[in-house]
Formats: C-alpha cells, sequence, structure tokens
C-alpha cells in the first residue's frame, strides 16, 4: 500500500519507514499539515499515521480537513501520550484506528492487515452495488443441452484456476461479460475487484488515463491524481471490454502489462508492478485486424492464451427456454410480479425467432413482457411483434398455421439436429417416453 507517514520526529518517520517499506510498502512523510496536504493533493494514499503532536499543531485538529482532501484515506492515530479520551476523539473526528507509542512491528502489521481487510470488504461491496445497479446484474451464463456451450463451460471452470489470460469472442450480447465475470467468481481472485473498461467508450487520452492513471497536471483537465483502473483490480481481474477497439498507440502500453506485469502512470516516468489477471472480449475479427494494421500481432498472441468462442443464440435453440426462465424468474423477483411461466404459444414463439440481438435481446424482450403482462403466464400477446414479424417461414408450413403444426414442425427439427432421442428430449424439456409418444401421433 501507499503509506504517508505524518509526524515531526525524524526518528520516528525513519524507523517507521524503514519498517514500512520492509513490509513492502511504498513511503511517504510529511513533518506538519502543509506538507501532508499538498502530498496528498498529489498523490493517492491508502494509509496515514498521523502523530496527535505535531509542534504547534495538533494531529487531531487537522484530520477532517486530511479526509476531505482523500476521504477513503485510513489514518491511524499514533501518540505517546495515550488516554481513552484522545483514543475516542480520534475516532470521533474520523480515524481508522489509535496506536500507543511505543508499538511494535507485529502491531503494525496487525493494523495493516485490518486496514487491507475492510478496503477488501468496502471494494467488494461497491462491486457488489454496482452490479446490481446494472442491468442483468445476477444473469449467468445458462446451457442445459448444448453441447458446445457444455464443453465451453468446462474449459472455463478449468481456465479460472490459473491467471492466464482470457480472450473471449463472439458477437455483441453472446455473454462474453457475463462469462468473464463467473470466471472471476471461480478463481482464486473472487474475493477481490473485478474492474471493466470498456475501450470504445473514451477517446485514447483519456483511455489511457482511465487504464493506468496519471499524475496531476499531465494533461488538461488532470487537477488530481488518480490510480486508474488497474490499479483498481490490484489482485483481481481486470475485464477489457470490445478490446478490438483499442486505439493502436495504447496497445503496446498493454502489451507491456501482459508481458512485464508493469506500467506507467500517464505524466509520470515511475515503473509500477501490477497484479491483475486480464480477460479480453470482443466482437471483431482480430486477425483481419491485425491485416489492416489496426492491432498489433504480438499483442494478439499475448492475450490469445486461452480463447473461447460464444456462440449466438441462434446457434443453441436448445438454451433458449432455459434462458428465458432464468431471466423471467430474475425479472419477476427484481419487479415484485408474480408472473411465473411462458405459454406453449410464447415458447413456440421464441424458440423460433433468431435473435439477431442475442442473449442482451432475449433478456429486454423478457424485461419488456414482465412488465407488461396481466397474469401469471407470459403468452404470445405479451411478445414484441418484432419476434413474429422476425420468424421465417417455414417452407413445409407455408404461412398461416396452427399451435399443432409449429410442434411438430419444432419438434422434426430438433430430432434432425439431435444425436438421439434422449438428446432431443432433453432440448424440448420432455421425458423420451413422451417425445416418442408425440412422434407417432405426429407421423415423424
Amino acid at each position: 500500500m501507499n503509506v504517508l507517514i505524518i509526524d515531526d520526529d525524524l526518528g520516528i518517520r525513519g524507523t517507521l519507514g524503514m519498517a514500512l517499506e520492509t513490509m513492502g510498502h511504498k513511503v511517504e512523510t510529511a513533518t506538519n499539515r502543509a506538507s501532508a496536504e499538498k502530498k496528498l493533493r498529489n498523490e493517492s494514499f491508502e494509509v496515514a499515521f498521523l502523530d496527535v503532536r505535531l509542534g504547534a499543531e495538533n494531529g487531531l485538529d487537522i484530520l477532517p480537513d486530511l479526509l476531505r482532501l482523500s476521504p477513503r484515506l485510513a489514518v491511524i492515530v499514533i501518540t505517546a501520550y495515550s488516554s481513552i479520551e484522545t483514543a475516542v476523539l480520534a475516532i470521533q473526528r474520523g480515524a481508522f484506528d489509535y496506536l500507543a507509542k511505543p508499538f511494535k512491528p507485529a502491531q503494525i502489521v496487525q493494523m495493516l492487515e485490518r486496514v487491507a481487510k475492510t478496503r477488501q470488504l468496502e471494494t467488494r461491496i461497491s462491486d457488489l452495488e454496482g452490479q446490481l445497479s446494472r442491468p442483468g446484474a445476477d444473469t449467468e451464463l445458462v446451457t442445459t443441452s448444448d453441447p458446445q456451450m457444455q464443453r465451453l463451460m468446462e474449459v472455463a471452470k478449468k481456465s479460472a484456476s490459473s491467471d492466464a489470460t482470457i480472450l473471449m469472442l463472439g458477437e455483441s450480447g453472446t455473454g462474453k461479460s457475463v462469462l468473464a465475470r463467473q470466471i472471476h467468481r471461480w478463481s482464486s481472485r473472487a474475493k477481490e475487484p473485478f474492474v471493466t473498461v470498456s475501450c470504445p467508450s473514451l477517446s485514447r487520452d483519456l483511455l489511457e488515463s482511465e487504464l493506468f492513471g496519471h499524475m496531476k497536471g499531465a494533461f488538461t483537465g488532470a487537477v488530481a491524481t488518480t490510480w486508474g483502473k488497474v490499479a483498481a483490480a490490484d489482485r483481481g481481474t481486470l475485464f477489457l471490454d470490445e478490446i478490438g477497439e483499442l486505439p493502436l498507440e495504447i496497445q503496446p502500453k498493454l502489451l507491456r502489462l501482459l508481458q512485464e506485469r508493469e506500467y506507467e502512470r500517464v505524466g509520470e516516468s515511475k515503473i509500477r508492478m501490477a497484479n491483475v489477471r486480464v480477460i479480453a472480449a470482443t466482437n471483431r475479427n482480430l486477425k483481419e485486424a491485425v491485416a489492416h494494421g489496426t492491432f498489433r500481432e504480438d499483442l494478439l498472441y499475448r492475450l490469445d492464451v486461452i480463447s473461447f468462442h460464444l456462440p449466438p443464440l441462434r446457434e443453441r435453440p436448445g438454451d433458449i427456454l432455459s434462458i428465458a426462465e432464468n431471466q423471467l424468474q430474475l425479472m419477476a423477483r427484481q419487479s415484485g410480479r408474480s408472473v411465473k411461466n411462458f405459454s406453449e404459444a410464447a415458447s413456440h414463439m421464441m424458440t423460433r425467432y433468431a435473435w439477431p440481438g442475442n442473449i442482451r435481446e432475449l433478456r429486454n424482450v423478457i424485461e419488456r413482457a414482465t412488465i407488461l403482462s396481466t397474469g401469471e403466464q407470459i403468452d404470445a400477446a405479451d411478445l414484441p411483434s418484432s419476434l413474429s414479424e422476425g420468424i421465417e417461414e417455414s417452407p413445409a408450413l407455408g404461412g398461416e398455421h396452427s399451435i399443432e403444426e409449429i410442434e411438430a414442425e419444432h419438434i422434426r427439427k430438433v430430432l434432425a439436429r439431435s444425436k438421439n432421442l434422449q438428446q432431443a428430449a432433453a432440448i424440448l424439456k420432455l421425458d423420451p417416453t413422451t417425445l416418442l409418444r408425440k412422434r407417432k401421433s405426429l407421423n415423424l
């Protein structure tokens, strides 16, 4: 951690600083209010050791001002004149804790471990709040019968245990960010931050600052020093969404991060080490981008250690209803509605639609239907007209057709692409005996 020692005693600054650096922390020092405030304006610190007596100044008096400059700063008040009253006043003014001089290295270690655990919990809470505020936050990648997706999920679970870089490919809306979060939750870094950077969302300069941080005054508008997303993801996972849109000028810096695990903040020459697991995703063909000179070939090789290609939803017809049911439960819970399932007509309509927007489009459709439905079941009338308009007419059925005809055609198609009756029954969510009976009655 970055630690600031605020003490007018040279001996304390030296011995405490040496002890902290031996423990692996980065240390800066200040002797009074002015120098401490200057440090806090120019650099980010996680912890400050603040002496109560700073010459003519009282450390407890300046404590609220330090916290105004750096609200997340954990201030540990230190003093040789300990008393219950001083300790209570320190906590009341925002101190993280209180340490009486003389203190032993073991006490410092214990105190910093408490700070680290508290920050970890705060980050976790913030991450969970962010997930809850985001559409589809509780979504998980669901697959019940698609062999391709089942194999992909098995490989994803195995890869989660390593720190290898992962590259996810596939159309927009296929669940790349959802799978990235699942891999993070399966990994040993699950208790640490999961930080997302959307590569197309910012200009080149702002994206570089967003990723690596910047020093105060590094560019117009840089009014304060920031850490950046790489530092925010320390010990956790950094998810680079739409990596194919990453500006060519930033790609060498990302390559350095992946190869050397080091980076520099904008406007700073100091090399910083990164302990992050990188997962990247894109809907672009990166090999074509390399051929066109818009993406570095060496960066592609570094990203493509383990890669997944998430198939579009139209190639996973057996999973459509499972995903829809999962989303319905989530939407009903979030909106307080009593909607429980889909009518047969609604189910047939969803399984015949091509879903060009993939899982994201399906989720939006279910959310709309949940809000508009009036009963405990979503019917075809609750689904948007675009679904029925987007369904291609089957040559075998012609134009208008009944539910029974739709069912027969759907069963025929599932049987045609399934390896056996058991697999077809699993896709259709039917008992094999029931499917056999339907097959005979429909002459399939």
